[in-house]
Parts: structure tokens; sequence; C-alpha cells
């Protein structure tokens, strides 16, 4: 399979997954196939009921990501991945956005008159 994330991001974000060897209760099958799978459905835009069998049941698959969320992992799995951050994406502009005429302070609109 072709993984989306590096070994190197898999890596960092490993240690934060629930469900790895050592943890408490069941562990899961496949961490990493788990988080591409996810990755694949947003990558996508895809309903859960039409993931490919070779990724998991759909059902088990969501129920997992519906945890994963409850504990707000992901959030903690994006600032492992992302240590340093780019700020590109942030960035505005000026030359393409523009205000409306009365933001501006032209004059205009209703004037009630006696």
């Amino acid at each position: 399979m072709q993984y989306v994330l590096t070994d190197e991001q898999w890596a960092r974000m490993s240690p934060l997954c629930l469900g790895k060897i050592g943890d408490r209760g069941r562990s899961g099958s496949n961490n990493r196939l788990f988080l591409e799978t996810v990755l694949w459905i947003v990558r996508t835009g895809s309903p859960w009921r039409d993931l490919p069998p070779e990724l998991g049941k759909w059902n088990t698959v969501f129920k997992r990501f519906h945890d994963w969320v409850k504990a707000d992992l992901f959030q903690k799995l994006f600032d492992a991945a992302s240590d340093q951050p780019d700020m590109e994406y942030v960035m505005i502009d000026a030359t393409i956005v523009r205000v409306h005429r009365h933001g501006q302070g032209a004059k205009g609109g209703l004037r009630a008159k006696p």
C-alpha cells in the first residue's frame, strides 16, 4: 500500500495513538493503516460505506474514528506531525480583498426626507 504519511511523521505520531501495544484494553490491529484510512476518507470525500475492503470494515473504522475524536487525539496527532507549521496559508494578500463601498466611508444609502 502507498502511504501518505512519511516514516518520520509516523514515528512522531505512533506513541500518541490509542490501542497500541502496552495500552490497557483492546489494542488496535494496525494504527498506521487506520490513520491512512482516515486520510483516504478526507482526501476522497467518500462516505464511510464506500470504504474499500482492503482498508477495513467501514463500521469498525468509523467507530474507532469516533473514539479518537472523543479523545481529541487528532489535534494531538496534527500537533506532533507539524512541529513547525508553515503559516503561509494564513496570509492574505490585500490586492485580492475588496471592501464594500460602505465600509470605505463612501456616501450613499437611505436618506430620510421630511
